[in-house]
């Protein structure tokens, strides 16, 4: 947790403080940790809080950004982090790692087909042409271990590469990730949006392989919270949980405002978020943000079924009433 070692022993020392108090007094603050991109319930929250009544007033946020959504997996299971952005993958890896107990309360994003998938890019003259042809090559990824990283093992796996052996595996953000290719220091790389329509619009790469690939509908990211933490503030955490879904619905009712919103987050022009952000080459989104369970077991299942987790039920990530969409 590189980004947040010094944030953390800072946080570790103030839960001492707060331990203290009396536990008939709610939490009024939660720590929650978020990442780029595609969470724009959340940067609602954090950019136009005077459009949720309660944030602010009844409850405070304390917002922490992140490379990804493994080094938040960690500081969920430190006890650093109140609520953050996961993937299935890392959450998971949290369980069976760390001790983690945690419910998913919200869905971010997720894919369908004929929207946008994660791909991974190369430049156009690249000698690379199959999946097959990046063993010995150096390949860039978001987070290693992080959302992304499952289907795209499973989908080198199938290709008669091994994602440990074969490759050199390097963390790039999304940020840089089209620099870093352009500049040859890496000979593939994941794109995200939006900095996959920012680079395919000066052109010069091109795809690769997308996840869609290796495991369809994939749900990308959803909203989790430590299950000690709901379950001591149940009452704050069904705040902030619909917050979390009122944030979907403003973001998805007015594109115009989410398109600022986005641009200030992401620090990326509005023309540029324009050519993709809530159209049909963009992630797909739930109204209500409800997470969709059924589809996440199935990805639980075939990370099982490829060795990568233990079987799990992602029953034991559910609450019984606090979980988007929440009025």
């Amino acid at each position: 947790m590189r980004m947040v070692s010094r944030w953390i022993v800072t946080v570790a020392a103030g839960a001492a403080v707060v331990a203290g108090v009396n536990s008939a007094i709610a939490q009024q603050t939660i720590r929650v940790g978020w990442t780029i991109p595609a969470e724009e319930s959340k940067y609602w929250m954090m950019r136009r809080p005077a459009e949720f009544p309660d944030l602010g007033k009844t409850y405070n946020i304390e917002w922490t950004q992140f490379q990804g959504t493994a080094p938040m997996t960690q500081a969920l299971a430190a006890g650093a982090l109140d609520c953050a952005t996961q993937g299935p993958l890392s959450l998971a890896n949290g369980v069976v790692g760390g001790n983690l107990k945690a419910y998913i309360v919200a869905q971010h994003v997720f894919e369908k087909p004929g929207g946008f998938s994660v791909y991974w890019a190369v430049k156009d003259d690249s000698p690379i042409k199959t999946v097959a042809d990046l063993k010995d090559k150096t390949v860039g990824i978001n987070v290693i271990g992080g959302g992304t990283y499952g289907p795209f093992a499973m989908l080198l796996q199938k290709n008669g590469v091994d994602p440990k052996k074969d490759i050199k595996l390097v963390e790039v953000g999304f940020a840089v990730s089209e620099e870093a290719l352009r500049q040859g220091r890496i000979d593939a790389v994941n794109m995200n949006q939006p900095f996959a329509a920012r680079a395919e619009a000066k052109g010069g790469i091109r795809k690769l392989f997308s996840l869609s690939e290796a495991m369809p509908n994939i749900v990308h990211i959803v909203e989790a919270c430590r299950a000690d933490f709901v379950d001591k503030n149940p009452e704050l955490a069904k705040a902030y949980v619909r917050d979390v879904t009122s944030g979907m619905k403003k973001a998805l009712a007015n594109r115009e405002e989410t398109l600022k919103v986005v641009s200030e987050v992401l620090k990326a022009p509005v023309p540029v978020l324009d050519t993709y952000l809530l159209k049909d080459n963009d992630f797909a989104r739930d109204p209500g943000a409800a997470p969709n369970f059924d589809a996440i077991q199935k990805m639980l299942d075939i990370y099982a079924a490829t060795g990568m987790l233990p079987k799990m039920d992602v029953a034991q990530f559910k609450h019984p009433t606090i979980v988007a969409p929440l009025q």
